[in-house]
């Protein structure tokens, strides 16, 4: 039964809910408290895989999962795209003209300053946006409503006032899904992505130099991001991305190059591009 499950961080509704269920629809959800005890559901075999949200297009990365991931255990295995479609949730028989005040995580009230500026409402932060879904239910009244997914509306018995009431139509988080083992592709397998962390030699032009193998190797980069560990200015951390797999030969010879300018570094996950990311790229290339 526990491989069936998939754990996620947050109260059901949640948009990482609502992921699991697009991407998993096989699988039943496994709600978590906190990231570390969604990662703990996997590691202590309760939960066969994690939904953990690495990034978001409008608020930026989860620095959480970059602090976190890297000494969890568990291996990245794919990943998944959710566009956030925001709704206005009412309890029954409400109207969007008696709605006073609007209950949502304080990202998501962010998110849809248009929606609270028209209808003159005051937006009031709660922990989550699922879980607000759950406050104005119990509440049961129609001047409280809550910013949350369609999800949330079928679960809480709420109405949906308003559909994707965000202010940016490309509002999308992308997904890390990780298991306790890697699932490694064959190395001829098409679209894979390569995920590693490392840090940098404490000499001058290091990171210069450690990247150089990339570009003479023609790897193409998807991502790079530094931060803090352990509370120290001087430990940086850079987690990074790249198309390919560890075995092809440019990538072999760019971590080689990066292993020579670097100490520790740690592969994360080789695991198949999202369809999302692919369409993407086709639109950019195209």
């Amino acid at each position: 039964m526990t491989m069936g499950l998939i754990a996620f961080q947050g109260v059901p509704g949640a948009y990482s809910d609502l992921a699991c269920r697009k991407a998993f629809p096989a699988m039943m959800t496994l709600p978590c408290p906190t990231f570390e005890a969604t990662i703990d559901a996997v590691r202590e075999g309760r939960a066969g895989l994690a939904m953990l949200p690495c990034e978001n297009s409008l608020a930026g990365r989860v620095p959480d999962i970059h602090s976190l991931l890297p000494d969890s255990g568990l291996a990245i295995v794919g990943e998944h795209f959710e566009r956030v479609e925001h709704c206005l949730l009412g309890v029954p028989g409400a109207t969007i003209d008696v709605v006073r005040r609007v209950h949502s995580h304080a990202v998501a009230l962010g998110q849809v300053r248009r929606l609270l500026r028209a209808h003159d409402m005051v937006p009031v932060i709660e922990a989550d946006t699922a879980g607000s879904a759950a406050l104005v239910a119990d509440w049961g009244r129609p001047e409280d409503a809550a910013i949350a997914s369609s999800l949330a509306a079928e679960l809480y018995g709420l109405d949906i006032l308003l559909r994707n009431v965000e202010d940016a139509a490309h509002n999308t988080t992308r997904f890390y899904v990780a298991a306790l083992e890697p699932r490694l592709a064959a190395p001829d397998t098409d679209g894979l992505m390569t995920t590693f962390v490392f840090r940098v030699r404490n000499v001058p032009a290091a990171l210069y130099k450690a990247l150089g193998g990339f570009a003479t190797n023609g790897v193409n980069m998807t991502k790079l991001e530094s931060y803090m560990v352990g509370g120290q200015f001087t430990a940086t951390q850079f987690l990074c991305e790249v198309e390919g797999h560890p075995e092809h030969p440019n990538l072999r010879l760019a971590l080689e190059e990066l292993a020579f300018f670097s100490h520790e570094t740690r592969i994360l996950g080789v695991y198949p591009a999202a369809l999302f990311r692919l369409a993407q790229q086709m639109d950019i290339g195209g």
